[in-house]
C-alpha cells in the first residue's frame, strides 16, 4: 500500500502504517504484533515487509509491541536518544536502533522525516512531519498544548493526523483519579477537542486534504463529540475540512497516494 492508514488510536494502543514506493514503516508499535499483523493484512501489508518503527516516546501505548517486533524480527527501531535509553530501560535489551536528533530532518529510505518537540510527560517526545514525493504529512498527537514551534512544524501539510484527545467537562466529570484529571489538562498532557480545532484554524490552507482526529480518550471523548466540537468550531470560521477519527479497536480510514 502506498498511503498510510492508523492501525489503532487511543490510550490502549497507537500504531500507524506509513508506506511509499519504496519504505515501509511504523510510528509507534503500541499494540501486540500479532494484532498489528492482522491490521496490516486488511490494507495488504504483512509485518515481513516492515523496514523500521518510528518511535514518539516510550510510554506503553506506544511500544507494547516493540519487543517481538524488535527482537524476534529484528525490525530496527527509529528514536532519538532519551527515547531509546526510555525503551532500553523498560525492555531491559537493547534492540537494533537508529538515532535521529530531534529538531533534526533526516531520510530513511525514499522519507523525509522530521522530527521536532512536543510538551508532553516524558523523557523526549517528539510527533513528525513526514515527506513523500510532493506530499507533507503530519503525525502528531500526545502533546498538552500546541506550541508556536508545533503550529509552525504542521503547516503546508496535505494530511494530518492529530490529536483530539477529550472533551473538558467530560474530564472533570469522569471517575478517574484527581490527580490523572490533572495530568490529562496540564500543558504536558493532551490536546482538548477545542484545542485541536484551534490549532488547524492557525495552520489551515487549501492544500490540506483530509485530517485524521486520533488518541480519543474512552472515557472523556467520543467519535461524535470530537468530530462535532472540531467541525463546528472550524464551520464557525468559515472552514471546512475532510475529516474521520482514528479508531481505537479496527483501522481507520486509509489514506492512498497516487
Amino acid at each position: 500500500m502506498k498511503g498510510f492508514c492508523p492501525l489503532s488510536s487511543g490510550s490502549k494502543g497507537n500504531c500507524t502504517f506509513l508506506g511509499s514506493s519504496e519504505t515501509k514503516v511504523l510510528i509507534d508499535a503500541g499494540i501486540s504484533a500479532r494484532e498489528i499483523g492482522k491490521r496490516l493484512a486488511q490494507i495488504g501489508v504483512t509485518l515481513e515487509e516492515i523496514d523500521a518503527i518510528l518511535v514518539t516516546h516510550e510510554h506503553s501505548d506506544h511500544i507494547l509491541g516493540l519487543k517481538s517486533l524488535a527482537f524476534k524480527m529484528g525490525i530496527p527501531i527509529i528514536a532519538n536518544q532519551e527515547t531509546a535509553k526510555g525503551i532500553v530501560e523498560t525492555f531491559q535489551r537493547c534492540p537494533k536502533f537508529k538515532i535521529f536528533s530531534t529538531g533534526e530532518t533526516f531520510e530513511f529510505g525514499d522519507l523525509e522525516i522530521h522530527p521536532f518537540t512536543i510538551p508532553h510527560d516524558t523523557l523526549d517526545p517528539v510527533a513528525f512531519t513526514i515527506k513523500v514525493d510532493q506530499l507533507k504529512l503530519g503525525f502528531c498527537t500526545d502533546l498538552g498544548f500546541a506550541t508556536s514551534a508545533v503550529q509552525s512544524q504542521l503547516r503546508h501539510c496535505h494530511y494530518l493526523q492529530l490529536e483530539a484527545n477529550h472533551e473538558p467537562s467530560m474530564v472533570y466529570s469522569c471517575a478517574r483519579p484527581d490527580k490523572l484529571k490533572q495530568r490529562i489538562l496540564s500543558k504536558n498532557g493532551h490536546l482538548s477537542n477545542e484545542a485541536c480545532a484551534n490549532l488547524l484554524l492557525q495552520i489551515f490552507h487549501d492544500g490540506l486534504e483530509h485530517v485524521h482526529l486520533a488518541h480519543l480518550s474512552s472515557e472523556c471523548n467520543t467519535a461524535e463529540t470530537a468530530l462535532d466540537k472540531v467541525k463546528s468550531t472550524l464551520s464557525s470560521h468559515g472552514v471546512n475540512l475532510s475529516m474521520c477519527v482514528a479508531p481505537q479497536s479496527q483501522i481507520g480510514q486509509p489514506i492512498f497516494f497516487k
